[in-house]
């Protein structure tokens, strides 16, 4: 599941915390998969870790967005 910037951009902030919260509970599964040898695909890793820092740079933004305009 392919997600670019422009569609987390779409979501509003609890549904991007949401997001955030279901990618690190998946990272973790993966982690754990990874440690046990059961892995089926390790680029997934990759994948969920870069979703993250796109959710948590487009909050970022936002947040200094808000500061900027008040």
């Amino acid at each position: 599941m392919k997600i670019n910037a422009n569609e987390f951009r779409d979501l509003s902030e609890q549904e991007l915390d949401s997001k955030v919260n279901e990618l690190k509970q998946e990272l973790f599964n993966l982690r754990f998969q990874l440690a046990i040898n059961q892995l089926d695909n390790p680029m997934r890793v990759k994948a969920v870790k870069r979703q993250i820092a796109i959710i948590k740079t487009i909050q970022r933004e936002r947040q200094l967005s808000d500061a900027v305009n008040g």
